[in-house]
């Protein structure tokens, strides 16, 4: 089994890691990450483990790798794109996989191939150095599906070789469903924990927990037009479930979004509450709280 994972930072990187073990590995990654994969190894301390790691690693995609039965993509959601691009004449046909934060990003690798799985994964990864990460916290197992649903062999066989490698997976065949359920979790934490600089165990302040009910219940009204079957009928049964089951399991983590842009990058708030405004305005509905966090993590972006 050959797998290759495109656009390979924290996250990309700690799954080629482990895939490694049950199967043959090439991550494409920045070029320090993948000098130091060369001489050292990667390097992964935290609740997935401790050790070096030992796989295929380059800025580019060797013509061997090339035939890959799964490319998994991890960029950034705003790279994705631009990563379609990059591989476009080596994906289609291919098996391609989603790994990544937000909406939308299956739909732009469905312009590049018809064979589109979707990955949720609600895990803490926090670099270390170059090819160094540790892994912090872990809300609830990856789940993987056919987009927009579904389930099939293809499906089933890599949540096998996740689990083989040690990676807690599970199939779904309502994959949407789960991308969703993270797409809430990201929106009612990540920017707001960014712009507090707070972990996201302080956002249960009664002043913090007011903008997170609303971002939630915006959401939920977006969610309803576009007919997504979310896994908790109503806003309160699901900020329930983040007070008292996501958020104890993630309380001493920073957001990503932070890491962004303490190291000057793009965030990918555009493909969290950006796209619930984006997808807000589409069907007339009001989404103030979360355009105006989407507004101030621009902001800050510009800083």
């Amino acid at each position: 089994m050959k797998i290759v994972v495109l656009g390979a930072g924290a996250v990309g990187l700690t799954v080629a890691a482990k895939l490694s073990r049950v199967a043959d590995v090439h991550a494409v990654a920045r070029k320090r990450h993948a000098d130091a994969v060369r001489e050292r190894g990667f390097l992964m301390t935290g609740i997935w483990g401790q050790g070096a790691y030992r796989f295929s690693c380059s800025e580019d995609l060797p013509r061997a790798w090339r035939e890959a039965d799964y490319y998994i993509i991890t960029a950034k959601s705003t790279d994705t794109e631009a990563v379609c691009r990059q591989f476009a004449e080596y994906i289609p046909g291919r098996e391609v996989v989603s790994l990544q934060n937000g909406i939308g990003n299956e739909e732009i690798i469905g312009r590049f191939t018809d064979r589109v799985i979707g990955a949720m994964i609600i895990t803490g990864f926090e670099w270390r150095g170059d090819a160094a990460v540790h892994v912090s916290v872990e809300a609830s197992p990856m789940r993987v599906g056919r987009f927009p649903s579904g389930a099939d062999d293809a499906v089933e066989v890599l949540v096998n070789l996740l689990r083989t490698a040690g990676i807690q997976a599970e199939a779904t065949d309502a994959i949407q469903t789960s991308l969703w359920g993270k797409t809430l979790y990201n929106c009612a934490l990540n920017p707001l924990g960014t712009l507090m600089n707070v972990p996201y165990g302080a956002l249960t302040d009664p002043h913090a927990w007011a903008v997170v009910t609303t971002i939630v219940r915006e959401a939920y009204r977006v969610a309803e037009a576009e007919h997504i079957a979310l896994s908790w009928k109503t806003p309160a049964a699901y900020l329930e479930y983040l007070r008292t089951d996501q958020l104890p399991a993630t309380a001493a983590h920073h957001s990503s979004m932070l890491q962004d842009l303490t190291l000057g990058r793009k965030t990918e708030i555009d493909f969290m509450n950006g796209a619930v405004v984006a997808l807000a305005q589409k069907h007339g509905i009001d989404a103030p709280c979360n355009a105006c966090i989407t507004e101030l993590i621009r902001f800050r972006e510009r800083l």
